[in-house]
């Protein structure tokens, strides 16, 4: 009974565990399978995307080699275009070279034909020639050279008698439009005097740290530098100079400015529009701040007072200003130290004079756009800020544009001269100034007649002193005007030059 009941429980046991084997292996299979197909859709996915990204590199690839040789193609039609457009071009050339040439030869035979016809005549004109100049050396009893150089003598001092009595003639008419001449003066001094010291004064040169800032400088299709134009009103030369970068303009505000800031932007290293209009309207901010500030320290300076805050600022504006390289505020200064110095001298008040001195240039920091002589406009500005009459009144003549009315005006003049002309005041040192002087007096003293030269006003005037035997009134007017032409030929000078001729003449008698 035992192994009956053994048995069977056994064959239970055995299939039940064969069940639940067979249940635990599906389970553990379906699991493995279903990771399996995870991972196949996921290998799948992986592959999907690869191919995408493969054959987008590929339609790249195929596009910029179909852009290559388009454009390869295009060149090469626009150059077979090119080519037959020469040679319709030179088949029409042809054409019409060949035309030329006919009418050329035409030309040419009917030039033969005139060229035979003229050497005819001339045999013909030269023996008459010989047989008159036979019957005139009998006559007068000289030969043909001697007549001919006796001939052109004649010939030539006639000549300058009636060149010298003419350009007499004209110069007497033009005194009559003393303004039209003098405009025509003021024009030939201005250009001559612009080449020589623009270079001086109209640019300014910043150092960069290597070549490859000026890219940056330039920006994208130039827009850095285009945007650095406008916001500064001056033109930047980027060209060969190593290292440099030139700023150009005859404003040496607004060149300052534009100097400033560049080396800023070129230290920051951000050099973009945004920034570029930054940067220049915080340096111009504090570039007006130092003109206030230069004002104030020249009132100081002088020991002068109650001046409006306005005009305090058309003073420092004198420090951006030049006149023939002389800086207007060193220049402005020196003759308000030169005018008070006088007036204290004369018993008049230096107070005044400094002041009147110190403003005499003002008129030279108005906006260019106000039309009218310096002298003027500083008058109507001192005028507007209430400023003495007598200061008003000096500012306003120092070049004679209005009367003087009181003779701080003269003062100011004077300086105004001796700030100007003194050796080594604007630009020119005194090795240069003299030599210039010794040149302008052996330049005047080549010509022929000449006696003696006297360079006076530091070289802006020559005086000639002519021998009265051998040059008359008439040369004495050639001569003056040949001198000048000469100088303004040969020299270089600021401003103009005087040429004064003097030709003396002494009757000497005798009592006994």
């Amino acid at each position: 009974m035992d192994l009956i009941i053994i048995i069977p429980m056994i064959v239970v046991l055995i299939v039940l565990f064969f069940y639940l084997g067979w249940m635990f292996n599906t389970r553990v299979g379906k699991k493995s399978i279903s990771a399996a197909e995870e991972k196949a859709e996921q290998v799948i996915q992986d592959a999907k995307k690869e191919a995408a990204n493969l054959k987008r590199e590929k339609l790249l690839e195929v596009k910029d080699e179909w852009y290559k040789k388009k454009v390869e193609f295009d060149n090469e039609v626009n150059q077979k275009k090119q080519k037959l457009q020469n040679l319709e071009n030179s088949e029409k050339k042809f054409d019409l070279v060949l035309q030329k040439e006919k009418e050329l030869r035409k030309l040419e035979k009917q030039l033969q034909d005139f060229k035979i016809n003229l050497d005819e005549k001339n045999v013909e004109i030269k023996k008459l020639e010989a047989e008159q100049n036979d019957k005139l050396e009998k006559i007068s009893g000289l030969t043909s050279e001697e007549a001919k150089k006796m001939l052109v003598e004649n010939m030539i001092n006639q000549a300058k008698i009636d060149a010298s009595q003419t350009i007499k003639e004209i110069h007497d008419r033009a005194k009559t439009d003393a303004k039209k001449e003098a405009q025509k003066i003021i024009v030939q001094a201005i250009q001559r005097t612009a080449a020589d010291y623009s270079i001086e004064t109209t640019v300014s040169v910043v150092q960069i740290q290597n070549d490859e800032m000026k890219g940056r400088i330039i920006g994208k299709e130039g827009r850095n530098i285009r945007a650095f134009e406008s916001a500064t009103g001056v033109d930047v030369i980027v060209d060969d100079t190593p290292e440099a970068v030139i700023l150009s303009s005859f404003d040496q505000f607004r060149r300052e400015i534009a100097r400033l800031s560049l080396e800023r932007l070129i230290a920051d290293g951000r050099i973009h529009p945004a920034r570029i209009e930054e940067v220049v309207e915080k340096v111009t901010q504090e570039l007006e701040e130092e003109i206030q500030r230069e004002g104030e320290n020249t009132i100081l300076q002088l020991g002068l007072h109650n001046m409006h805050s306005d005009l305090i600022k058309f003073v420092g504006k004198m420090k951006y200003r030049s006149s023939y390289g002389q800086n207007l505020l060193q220049h402005s200064i020196e003759v308000g130290y030169l005018t008070g110095i006088m007036a204290a001298e004369l018993g008049l008040d230096p107070i005044l004079a400094k002041r009147a001195g110190l403003l005499h240039d003002v008129g030279k920091t108005v906006d260019k756009n106000v039309e009218g002589p310096h002298a003027l406009l500083g008058y109507d500005l001192t005028k507007k800020y209430k400023e003495h009459p007598i200061v008003v009144n000096a500012v306003g003549s120092h070049h004679e544009d209005i009367e003087m009315e009181h003779p701080i005006a003269a003062l100011v003049q004077a300086a105004d001269a001796i700030s100007g002309a003194r050796p080594g005041a604007r630009r020119e040192p005194l090795e240069s100034y003299v030599k210039r002087l010794e040149n302008l007096e052996q330049m005047a003293k080549s010509f022929e007649g000449v006696a003696k030269t006297y360079a006076i006003q530091a070289g802006r005037e020559i005086r000639v002193m002519v021998e009265n035997d051998k040059v008359d009134d008439i040369v004495a007017d050639r001569l003056a005007r040949e001198i000048a032409q000469k100088i303004e030929e040969e020299m270089e000078y600021p401003g103009q030059i005087k040429v004064v001729v003097i030709r003396e003449v002494r009757k000497i008698g005798i009592a006994k």
